[in-house]
């Protein structure tokens, strides 16, 4: 359930993210639900790997490269999804990877707070 839940808020933030930003395009929301669902599959597959890969420079930058690993799986979805999602570049996927973190991290917190409200 829980996974779910964080494909549906991350085709919510594709879409909104897609109507701030000229060069970053979703194609409808449905576009945005699949688009979520291949990179949540990329996450569990590919990120893992590159994580490991970039430890090194991961450790030195103090975890800070871990929103270009997060990039590289936007890119890498924006790849295979060319019909669905569009980024013109390198610096829109950054832009978008760490406003997606940061909105994740809020939404997170949230919405799966241990404490009764």
């Amino acid at each position: 359930m829980r996974w779910i839940a964080g494909v549906l808020i991350n085709a919510i933030l594709f879409v909104a993210l897609s109507g701030f930003f000229d060069s970053f395009h979703v194609e409808g929301f449905t576009g945005a639900v699949i688009a979520s669902f291949v990179l949540a599959i990329l996450n569990m597959l590919v990120r893992p790997i590159l994580l490991i890969l970039t430890l090194p420079i991961n450790i030195f930058t103090l975890g800070l490269f871990t929103f270009v690993v997060n990039a590289m799986m936007l890119e890498l979805t924006s790849f295979f999804l060319d019909t669905y999602i569009q980024i013109d570049g390198f610096g829109t996927a950054l832009l978008i990877a760490l406003l997606m973190s940061l909105a994740n991290m809020v939404i997170n917190s949230v919405l799966w707070s241990k404490e009764p409200r």
